[in-house]
């Protein structure tokens, strides 16, 4: 079954004959090259293209080891290039396997070690070079072991723009495998994640070893490669610790102690810091800041680690420790990122007496800050809300922010979206993650609200 990915298609087609590279990036395997090697292809035929002004390169095949010299890629495609006028669209698959060569001419020895990295030609260059031909519009795909955010952002500068693809939503999911029911739809997706080909695998065993071997046969290896370490042994240790902590408030120093009282290795916190910062450079986990909503300001530890895909996850820790509350927190994190938002965590500090009367900081945590503009939207997910005592528990960080920025609660189920005697608005995970205009409606009016925009 072919799942539209209407929301990262729209943004290539949004960024057509812009002048700038599109760069698709993300991690391995979660659909980069579909989307631009039969997606987009397909909309650009489909609008009247022919298909000898798209030329595709997949570097990544055996056919085009010699492309991966950038002059000769480049000579392959201004080749290739129709001299008619009309738009010519390049797409070229995992771009990081074009290796860098010396300009001609120069020898390595006679420059100094500062000016080295100009003496070569990369591929920034020739991507560089081809932009600027006229009715020439530049694609490209990038594995996440040598091609970055903080790449692209460093090397391409105004001349590119990136754009994220993520593994399957809960909304793909449920195109893809076409459930009936969708409470089962979402305890199988947090489950198995919305890696694309664990998805389409129809054998649960054989889903759960593909997601077993991305981590072991390519992420590791990914990280291995990319920042030249020497052993796995402390990655792997690190990769279980904080996907056993999702969801959950840590930090490097406390992973470390967690992986030390297992006695078999010993590693320090800068150590941890710098395999955490791996991880989210590679896409596996993303990071969220917690911001002091009273003091306004970010606060530098603790922080939450989210999984970009609960499958792989889930099969890192052998599929042990499947856990509702936190990963339907997680996948309410993911959607939040693939809709385009800014997420924090939120933590409210307040001083109040204790039993004895004595006055005692106590310090409330808020799942998420959606930040839009001058405004926020604050939103707590909560699996257990109807549990003795929970509701309380769910809103009293809400309640106590001091603000008027809307606030809400997402629960399990289907319930459709409503306001308590408080003003807080609940709603259940489903219709959340589901129907996109429920948090846009909700932003919208507040951008419109006054008394809100003034609170900011």
């Amino acid at each position: 079954m072919k799942i539209n990915r209407g929301r990262y298609l729209s943004r290539l087609i949004a960024r057509k004959h812009d002048g700038l590279v599109k760069i698709v990036t993300g991690i391995r395997r979660c659909g980069k090259s579909f989307l631009l090697f039969n997606l987009f292809r397909e909309h650009l035929i489909s609008g009247g293209v022919n298909s000898d002004h798209i030329i595709g390169v997949d570097l990544e095949t055996k056919e085009n080891v010699r492309l991966r010299n950038p002059n000769k890629l480049f000579d392959y495609i201004v080749s290739r290039l129709p001299d008619d006028g009309k738009w010519s669209y390049v797409f070229i698959d995992e771009i990081q396997m074009c290796r860098k060569v010396l300009q001609p001419g120069i020898k390595l020895r006679d420059v100094a070690p500062e000016d080295r990295q100009d003496a070569y030609i990369t591929f920034y260059d020739i991507l560089n070079s081809l932009r600027k031909k006229p009715n020439v519009d530049v694609y490209v795909t990038g594995s996440n072991s040598k091609l970055l955010s903080r790449d692209v952002a460093t090397n391409f500068r105004d001349r590119g723009v990136e754009i994220r693809l993520h593994p399957f939503s809960f909304a793909e999911y449920l195109q893809a495998t076409g459930y009936a029911d969708k409470s089962e739809a979402l305890s199988a997706y947090m489950t198995w994640g919305g890696m694309p080909m664990a998805v389409m695998e129809g054998d649960d065993a054989a889903r759960a070893e593909y997601l077993k071997n991305l981590f072991s046969k390519v992420y590791i290896k990914d990280i291995i490669e990319r920042n030249h370490l020497r052993t796995d042994a402390i990655c792997e240790s690190v990769l279980d610790v904080v996907s056993s902590s999702v969801g959950s408030l840590t930090n490097p120093n406390k992973l470390a102690n967690t992986i030390n009282s297992r006695g078999v290795l010993k590693t320090a916190e800068p150590t941890v810091k710098t395999y955490l910062d791996y991880f989210v450079d590679s896409f596996l986990f993303a990071k969220a800041a917690r911001y002091d909503v009273r003091g306004r300001k970010y606060l530098l530890y603790p922080n939450k680690y989210y999984a970009e895909d609960v499958g792989l996850r889930n099969a890192r820790l052998n599929f042990r420790e499947v856990e509702p509350a936190y990963l339907m927190e997680n996948i309410i994190y993911n959607e939040l990122v693939l809709r385009g938002y800014n997420v924090d965590v939120g933590v409210v500090d307040v001083n109040r007496r204790d039993d004895d009367g004595k006055m005692i900081s106590c310090r409330y945590e808020i799942d998420f800050i959606v930040n839009a503009g001058f405004n926020k939207v604050y939103i707590q997910s909560a699996y257990d809300m109807f549990r003795s005592g929970k509701a309380e528990q769910e809103t009293r960080s809400l309640k106590l922010t001091g603000d008027f920025f809307q606030k809400i609660v997402v629960e399990k189920g289907y319930g459709q979206l409503h306001p308590d005697e408080d003003g807080i608005l609940h709603v259940g995970v489903i219709p959340f993650l589901l129907d996109t205009s429920i948090l846009d409606g909700i932003i919208k009016a507040a951008k419109s609200s006054p008394k809100r925009m003034v609170d900011a």
